[in-house]
């Protein structure tokens, strides 16, 4: 049985199965697909080889000697797999050869099976598309704040709460700045990857609303689609954090150094060395100082005050404000903005802009 993509993500109790190599699905697969590799990587590879050079019979005698082995295995894997789900959707590369004979051979055995159509590539396509339309029905909250005001804490409790949010440092392994790789401890992932996830977060959301945190067109190693970006930037509705500076030094504290280890002083000290160009040599040096003599509040405090706040209160003040929230009183601020959030789903937002910009 062929199965259509759009059908495939919709289907009740179901697993779907990533038959392509380890290194494919690294590089980006559909949300909760699992990997059995029909063949490891430089056993595709081998194959494709004999292909070119030698010819599709032989690449297809080849292809018969890697998978043999591993039948017996596949065949109680999917068996496993059979009395847990009700729907097992079989993917490869294109829909070709992959997923087609292995959905025929364990049909052949009892077991129900769909080879998604297409494969992977129509997977990839149909995200593709989507994002480029997905905010004609959507409507993006931005949250806005300078460095260290508390926009990923806030979208972290609001997704406690139940409430759609799109994590965009999060996804993107990378808070957004020259330091942004040591407050995560993964790699980041492929642009594809970075995609896929962004769909996810947006095609699986329960309401119209969704909340995400402003950034630049470039998130870490990530590009966000430009469809998107319009609809953060142009077509959002816009809510400010509002906090001290003693409360971000915390926060940025917390972040990049105290829960990290020796390794990442190692790392914070190189991101610091890069900014010779942009700050003197002298006042990079006194940062190394504050470093080694482990005065990081006032190191990040200098930060804050010195480089970050005069670069970036430009991209605060072009935006007019639907809701200010002051993130002193945490219980509040999260109150004002849950509230604000349950007038948008309530009624037009443009009611609501309107009633919170009296």
């Amino acid at each position: 049985m062929v199965v259509e993509i759009e059908k495939a993500l919709q289907l009740e109790n179901s697993i779907l199965v990533d038959v392509r190599t380890e290194k494919e699905y690294n590089e980006d697969h559909i949300k909760n697909a699992i990997n059995l590799p029909l063949f490891h990587t430089d056993e595709h590879k081998d194959i494709g080889t004999i292909y070119k050079m030698v010819g599709q019979k032989e690449a297809i005698e080849k292809g018969f000697d890697y998978v043999s082995p591993k039948l017996k295995e596949m065949y109680l894997e999917f068996g496993r797999l059979a009395s847990e789900y009700d729907n097992i959707i079989i993917y490869c590369a294109r829909g070709g050869m992959r997923s087609g004979s292995l959905v025929n051979l364990i049909s052949s055995i009892g077991i129900n099976a769909y080879q998604l159509k297409g494969g992977y590539k129509s997977y990839r396509n149909y995200v593709l598309d989507y994002l480029k339309t997905a905010m004609e029905d959507k409507k993006f909250v931005s949250v806005h704040g300078l460095t260290g005001a508390g926009k990923t804490d806030l979208l972290i409790d609001l997704e406690k709460r139940g409430i759609d949010v799109v994590d965009l440092e999060g996804i993107a392994k990378n808070s957004g700045s020259i330091f942004g790789v040591i407050a995560f401890d993964e790699l980041p992932p492929t642009q594809k990857h970075f995609e896929t996830q962004l769909f996810n977060k947006i095609y699986f959301s329960k309401e119209r609303y969704i909340f995400i945190e402003s950034e630049s067109r470039q998130v870490g190693r990530c590009n966000i689609p430009k469809e998107i970006f319009i609809a953060m930037t142009d077509e959002s509705l816009h809510i400010l954090l509002e906090t001290s500076v003693s409360a971000r030094v915390e926060r940025l504290c917390r972040d990049y150094i105290y829960s990290k280890n020796e390794e990442n002083m190692d790392a914070l000290k190189e991101c610091i060395v890069r900014f010779r160009k942009r700050l003197s040599n002298k006042v990079v040096d006194e940062y190394l100082e504050l470093l080694d003599n482990r005065k990081y509040e006032e190191l990040v405090e200098r930060y804050l005050v010195e480089y970050y706040d005069p670069l970036y209160e430009y991209s605060i003040d072009k935006y007019e404000y639907d809701l200010v929230a002051d993130l002193e009183d945490g219980v509040t601020a999260i109150d004002s903005v849950i509230d604000y959030y349950r007038e948008c789903t309530r009624v037009d937002w443009r009611d609501v802009r309107n009633e919170f910009t009296k």
